[in-house]
């Protein structure tokens, strides 16, 4: 986006937009719409995804609605940093799954001038704050929650509750491994299976 300066110069505005939320919740749906318009605005786009989420596509970006846009899968943020050269929207999807050097690199994007729009889970299945995404949210221009509806009692999710027994804390998965819960199902989950 170019805005005037009081001489009348053109320039870019940086900003980082974050939008979060449990799984369901059309955070990636939300980022896909924002890249696309970007586009169609004739605005130079990049998209990045962690190399490790292969579960649709292994490189571009798929909604649970299989909406879809190219991507570039990336090991590490530092990879954002290198390949976003004249690069005017900066794209992230799943930025959960990336290092904490995330938050870095999104604030240089955005003082370079860039808008970067980062999609992630802000908690991991047992209600914490997942990876670089509660510090992003912290520095970000603007916040998005965005909401899945909890498949109990249909109020708003909460959480991504894991189905499986598994404890390691990143499990890639869909409807077999998570379901998004609100609030007081999530406890009553928690406590029917003995966790808390």
């Amino acid at each position: 986006m170019l805005t005037e300066n009081l001489t009348g110069e053109k320039r870019r505005t940086g900003r980082i937009e974050v939008v979060c939320g449990s799984m369901f919740s059309g955070k990636t749906e939300e980022l896909i719409r924002r890249m696309k318009r970007a586009k169609f605005a004739r605005q130079n786009v990049e998209i990045f995804k962690p190399s490790m989420d292969i579960r649709y596509s292994e490189v571009n970006v798929v909604s649970h609605d299989q909406n879809e846009i190219m991507s570039t899968p990336v090991d590490s943020s530092a990879s954002i940093l290198l390949l976003s050269a004249d690069i005017d929207v900066v794209g992230i999807d799943e930025a959960q799954f990336l290092d904490d050097g995330l938050v870095e690199v999104c604030n240089e994007l955005a003082n370079r001038g860039v808008r970067v729009i980062v999609a992630g889970l802000d908690m991991d299945f047992k209600g914490r704050p997942f990876g670089p995404m509660p510090a992003l949210c912290a520095i970000a221009d603007d916040v998005t929650k965005v909401h899945a509806i909890c498949v109990k009692c249909g109020a708003l999710a909460y959480v991504s509750h894991r189905l499986v027994d598994d404890d390691k804390k990143v499990l890639l998965g869909e409807t077999m491994e998570y379901e998004p819960l609100c609030r007081e199902c999530y406890r009553k989950a928690m406590e029917a299976s003995g966790k808390i």
